[in-house]
């Protein structure tokens, strides 16, 4: 565009599209920005239309600026801050809005148009998913066909021929886009967003109470999904590690400092290795998902002294990573004096039954297997029952629960194992993590979501090393065996607060099979699209150019892209002249009809001609000759857009197949 058109007024079409096109963008951020913003947004379109219409003014400087500050001032209220992402996203959505009320020439428009992508762009840091990604084409398609409104062009005052040509030019865009995905490098970026402080995220923390994992079972939101190179390993055995828990206050247990270390433990491989590879969800946490015992290959990823992995950030985004496991693996033969007292920590009061009790079975049996056998034993012998819902306990919260209710959780099993364990001598700590995960046999992988979040015991003995048991297996097996729904199925309601979860409806056979085709398109978009990172991209391009390989596809993707060029340009239909090329295209469309132009026949007398053997299209053919004459003999004011929509016209009103002139001589 020129300076001169640049200072025009906006046409119809495009006004039209950019407040379709707004409401596209926003709609999404709704869930993001301060409620107000929704509220501004809808008046100042209002107002945008009613100045449109010439029913109010365009809003003056004092208003404009009353806006801005009170709009600025709004953000800082509800979020506390102007800096960060949910304040910057705010901030740029409210210029996004305040724009459309001051836009006054097609250069506002132009730089409306382009906030508008940024703001699509910006999007993608709050979400992510296959859902996100298909619904943004529309907004980008009502943004060029905006932007195509603002051009002089024969289309620019039809909303379908604009909001065509956008989608015809989004399709085109495809084949380069492809390109730039695959061969692009992926970079670290040289910068952060932090997670919005007022974003709850679901999940483990780095302590816990009985009460805290109560809570997590009632939640349906995914944590991760692993899929196995080989045989999937049986549910019993799928124990995903999140982090160790050996430091307790009477009523929590909370993660020691030397759990901190990143120093990583001793161990010995033995027995079958497991290949899988995670795609977690952001956590807002620095640790990762693994079987024991866990070995990933990965920058910016270390293993901790108690055989958890961590990030040296806080996960924000989706994350895939690989990982080898050994079930069977030996750990820790040899505890430090420091690790030692640590997996020995009891308060110096608090419960005084347990640890008369435990130190008696201590006494009572040889051998640290043989005490573990012991508490198993009770707790199968006893009348414990496995409930979201137990009683509350009292200070002395391990006694009122072994020997009272007799109620509860996993993590009131592990906790109160734990705590019998150190009280008979022998070091013992909580893993907190998750236990089994939901098969998709579409996608052949497994499901993990917050209600399998779990809790369950590690014991050390000397030259055995680090022992996992797990004391709800012995109280609920279905727990471990099947899942928590199964679990509770004669109980209690599963998934009680969210009534409308298909997770709640797996026995309706159709409603189950949609679920799962939905979720391993979901699984397939963050594996081979969000997961196509560094790593993976350098596995699949080497490849690719390994070998043979290498010349057959370069040669392959030469051939695809001079096709494609070859279909976009056309270059043995172009001619440096418009008119002439599109009258060749007239000669052409009317050949098809029987009727060829003769030597030296001039375009007034062909078109006669062609209109007195197709009287029925005599109307739209002399419509073109006529209008290309005016523009190539008579100089009148015309624009090759004209003669192609006659043309266009032409081409319609024709039949497709030979008319009955075939056949017949001039």
């Amino acid at each position: 565009m020129t300076s001169s058109s640049l200072a025009r007024p906006i046409p119809r079409v495009s006004l039209n599209w950019l407040l379709i096109a707004q409401a596209l963008v926003i709609v999404p951020f709704a869930l993001h920005v301060p409620v107000a913003l929704i509220v501004l947004w809808l008046v100042c379109s209002f107002w945008r239309i009613q100045i449109f219409r010439m029913r109010v003014r365009m809003p003056g400087t004092w208003i404009k600026s009353g806006l801005l500050v009170g709009t600025a001032g709004g953000i800082y209220l509800a979020r506390g801050s102007l800096i960060g992402l949910d304040a910057g996203a705010a901030l740029l959505i409210a210029a996004f809005i305040l724009k459309m009320l001051e836009m006054q020439n097609r250069r506002d428009a132009l730089v409306l148009i382009f906030l508008g992508f940024f703001c699509i762009a910006v999007g993608y840091l709050f979400e992510d998913s296959l859902l996100w990604g298909l619904f943004t084409l529309l907004p980008i398609t009502t943004l060029l066909a905006a932007l195509i409104g603002l051009q002089q062009s024969g289309i620019s005052g039809k909303p379908g021929a604009t909001l065509r040509l956008s989608a015809k030019l989004l399709l085109q865009a495809v084949p380069l886009m492809l390109l730039l995905f695959l061969f692009f490098p992926r970079l670290e970026p040289l910068w952060s967003l932090p997670q919005p402080s007022n974003k709850a995220l679901t999940g483990l923390s780095d302590s816990m109470a009985p009460g805290d994992i109560a809570e997590l079972s009632k939640s349906a939101e995914l944590v991760f999904r692993a899929s196995f190179e080989g045989p999937l390993p049986p549910r019993n055995q799928l124990y995903w590690r999140a982090l160790t828990l050996e430091q307790f206050d009477g009523r929590r247990w909370s993660q020691s400092s030397r759990a901190q270390v990143p120093d990583a433990p001793l161990w010995r491989r033995e027995g079958e290795q497991v290949s899988y590879s995670v795609v977690l969800e952001p956590t807002g946490k620095p640790w990762l998902m693994t079987l024991d015992v866990g070995q990933i290959d990965l920058a910016g990823v270390r293993q901790m002294s108690d055989f958890r992995w961590q990030r040296r950030r806080p996960l924000e985004q989706s994350m895939l990573y690989s990982v080898e496991s050994w079930p069977d693996a030996v750990r820790e033969t040899v505890l430090s004096d420091g690790a030692r007292l640590q997996a020995l920590q009891l308060p110096a009061k608090g419960n005084p039954q347990v640890r008369e009790w435990a130190a008696d079975q201590h006494r009572r049996h040889a051998g640290t297997d043989a005490v573990v056998d012991a508490l198993l034993s009770y707790f199968t012998s006893q009348p414990f029952r496995y409930t979201l819902k137990p009683p509350a306990l009292g200070a002395n919260s391990i006694d009122d629960f072994l020997f009272g209710s007799r109620a509860g959780f996993c993590a009131h099993y592990a906790g109160a194992m734990t705590f019998a364990l150190r009280a008979a001598g022998v070091p013992a700590r909580v893993v907190a993590g998750y236990q089994g995960g939901e098969l998709n046999p579409d996608g052949n992988y497994l499901t993990v979501r917050q209600f399998d979040a779990h809790a369950w015991v590690e014991y050390w003995q000397p030259n055995v090393g680090w022992r996992s048991v797990d004391p709800t297996a012995a109280v609920a097996p279905a727990r471990v065996e099947q899942g928590l729904e199964q679990a509770l199925a004669a109980d209690e309601d599963f998934l009680g607060d969210s009534p409308m979860s298909p997770l709640r409806y797996r026995h309706l056979a159709w409603v189950n099979s949609i679920r799962m085709s939905w979720d391993t398109l979901n699984y397939g978009w963050q594996r081979w699209v969000l997961g196509y990172q560094g790593q993976q991209q350098l596995q699949v391009l080497g490849r690719w150019f390994s070998g043979f390989q290498a010349p057959v596809f370069a040669g392959g993707a030469a051939i695809i892209l001079g096709l494609l060029a070859l279909w976009l340009f056309k270059p043995w239909r172009r001619e440096s002249d418009s008119q002439l090329r599109l009258f060749n295209h007239f000669e052409r469309l009317l050949a098809r009809q029987g009727l060829k132009r003769q030597p030296g026949e001039g375009a007034q007398a062909f078109a006669q001609r062609a209109a007195e053997q197709l009287p029925v299209h005599a109307g739209a053919i002399r419509d073109f000759a006529h209008e290309f004459e005016a523009q190539r003999y008579a100089g009148a004011d015309g624009s090759v857009g004209a003669l192609r929509q006659r043309l266009k016209s032409l081409r319609r009103s024709l039949p497709w197949r030979l008319s009955a002139v075939k056949g017949k001589r001039p």
